[in-house]
């Protein structure tokens, strides 16, 4: 996933199940890098499955968001429980 653009504008569509509030509803972010963050910082482990980020009409499920917070050309700062 080297050739992923971090830094494209995203989309992010929660599960369903946790999508109940409006902090976990559809949101663009800047940055996929951003919205990856946030999945990985902010959302419930649980709430990955069922989540899709779209990033230039490519779509990512949680284990691709995971592969791509993991990967070593993701530019921001990991949360150090996470890393």
């Amino acid at each position: 996933m080297s050739a992923f653009n971090y830094n494209a504008s995203a989309e992010l569509f929660p599960s369903r199940r946790y999508a109940k509030s409006q902090q976990t509803q559809y949101r663009r972010f800047p940055k996929a890098a951003e919205a990856i963050r946030f999945c990985m910082e902010e959302l419930p482990e649980a709430g990955l499955a069922g989540t899709v980020l779209e990033v230039n009409e490519a779509r990512f499920d949680g284990d691709d968001i995971r592969k791509l917070y993991a990967d070593e050309a993701y530019p921001l700062p990991r949360n150090a429980a996470d890393a």
